[in-house]
């Protein structure tokens, strides 16, 4: 089981793509910086994180300053960053994409 820490912009850069063509069924993907923006329910990013197996966050600092957190999906579990830690140690493996 693996967390995969996803810090771009998925329109501006490939880690999001990249992630979730080898993330297995049952990984969880956290979702930082401008990254977050693919937890946004209206985006098409967001469908693809949905319909897979696997729980999705979002680092919750992230989402406020940029005001999203009235537009996330259903789907997403905001945390903040003693959660971050605490599913770093939790997962036997964490892969960062950027």
């Amino acid at each position: 089981m693996t967390l995969h820490i996803v810090s771009k912009a998925p329109d501006l850069n490939a880690a999001l793509a990249d992630c979730l063509r080898v993330a297995a069924a049952g990984d969880s993907i956290l979702l930082i910086e401008d990254g977050v923006l693919a937890a946004v329910a209206s985006s098409a990013w967001h469908a693809q994180l949905a319909a897979r197996e696997g729980t999705i966050y979002a680092l919750d600092d992230d989402v406020a300053a940029r005001g999203l957190q009235s537009l996330l999906g259903a789907s997403v579990t905001t945390v903040d960053y003693g959660a971050f830690v605490d599913l770093c140690c939790q997962h036997p493996s964490v892969q960062s994409w950027f």
